[in-house]
């Protein structure tokens, strides 16, 4: 498919480099960072790119020679499936950079439990282990993995890097897993570790309560929501590209309704991008078109997070959609006709645990997500 023709807008992956907005200032502290041997936290909310901007930077430090390990722990719901997919990345990601293909799999002769490797139709190798009726052998087994990238960055004189994605469900795994990843991280000069996650009250306590094993073990970068000023030039420059044009209260209309949500805006601008045919100009009348698109494509989910929520967290929502803010405060609670402030607790707690309503570090709640705010106020107010 020609470039004018491909839908430059991507959302729900990982974004490669045409389709990355902004966040050149982050990229550049983070690759820094890592290139210096220096840890860092990446906490942002879910779907503000956490992922591609590490991504991002992964590539670009592939490009100076320095190879990666990467581990996505929503993937890996126990420690044989961590230990699997830990092996793995080392293999292909690692091994296979720094190693002749017949020393790749001595790599791995040293671990607790001798892991069952298969090869595919495309000459790819899959790594299995079984569970132990020894419970300490597989944690044996992932600390022997969590020292191997250290060990094979020395021998080849290189640097590496190790990266975790949503971090902290490691504390899901074991919550003595943080402590030994700990022991064996302080000790690797020549490897720098990125821990990306996205439930940012539990990311800031593994990295800054002096109880927690992470205590000042890396610098902490948190994400923001991309200006809108950025968003726009990004948006304008994609609709041109392939020969589209977005008018400025379009661009408007559609900001307004993101507020520079990474994830958001560029739902948005795909669903409006497919409805302006070529050649033609968005106006704010299609962003409202597009918008109500993605509410459709939106409504079985929210639909059930409405149906499974209290009454009292269905008044919270309402108020939310309407105008964030302190509802904890009288004159908010009185505005809104919410519950005493016990029971505003108790609903919002839930909320905060789905990640539905967050709050801001001047102690404001929103909601997590612009679409379930305009489908509030659209269906359910």
């Amino acid at each position: 498919m020609s470039e004018r023709l491909r839908n430059p807008f991507v959302f729900g992956r990982q974004v490669a480099e045409t389709g990355f907005t902004d966040r050149d200032e982050e990229l550049r502290r983070l690759e820094r960072h890592l290139e210096n041997g220096i840890n860092v936290a990446v906490i942002a909310p879910r779907r503000y790119g956490k992922s591609s901007l590490v991504a991002a930077a992964l590539r670009e430090l592939a490009s100076r020679g320095i190879p990666s390990v990467s581990v996505d722990l929503m993937t890996t719901p126990t420690k044989e499936r961590f230990a699997e997919k830990l092996a793995q990345s080392i293999h292909d990601d690692l091994a296979s950079v720094l190693l002749r293909a017949r020393e790749r799999l001595r790599v791995f002769a040293s671990l607790r439990i001798t892991p069952s490797m298969t090869v595919d139709t495309h000459g790819g190798m899959t790594f299995g282990f079984q569970a132990s009726p020894r419970p300490g052998d597989i944690d044996a087994t992932i600390e022997r993995l969590l020292e191997l990238p250290a060990e094979l960055a020395e021998r080849r004189g290189r640097r590496v890097v190790v990266f975790f994605d949503e971090f902290q469900q490691v504390l899901q795994l074991d919550r003595h897993l943080p402590a030994l990843m700990r022991s064996v991280f302080q000790l690797q000069e020549n490897v720098a570790h990125v821990y990306a996650g996205s439930r940012r009250d539990m990311m800031r306590r593994l990295f800054t309560d002096a109880n927690e094993p992470f205590y000042k073990s890396g610098v902490a970068m948190e994400l923001g929501p991309i200006s809108e000023t950025d968003f726009a030039a990004f948006v304008r420059a994609q609709f041109e590209r392939t020969e589209r044009a977005v008018a400025e209260g379009a661009l408007d209309r559609l900001l307004q309704v993101t507020g520079g949500h990474p994830h958001a805006t560029q739902e948005l601008a795909h669903v409006l991008w497919d409805v302006v045919p070529h050649g033609f100009t968005a106006s704010s009348g299609d962003v409202d078109e597009a918008l109500d698109l993605v509410l459709q494509a939106e409504n079985a989910r929210f639909t059930l997070i409405w149906e499974r929520s209290t009454p009292p967290q269905k008044l919270l929502l309402q108020a939310l959609a309407r105008e964030p803010g302190r509802p904890f405060s009288n004159a908010y609670r009185l505005t809104h006709a919410l519950p005493p402030t016990s029971g505003v607790q108790r609903a919002l707690r839930p909320l905060l645990d789905q990640e539905l309503v967050r709050k801001d570090r001047g102690g404001a709640y929103d909601l997590a997500e612009p679409f379930l705010r305009e489908w509030i106020l659209a269906y359910a107010t």
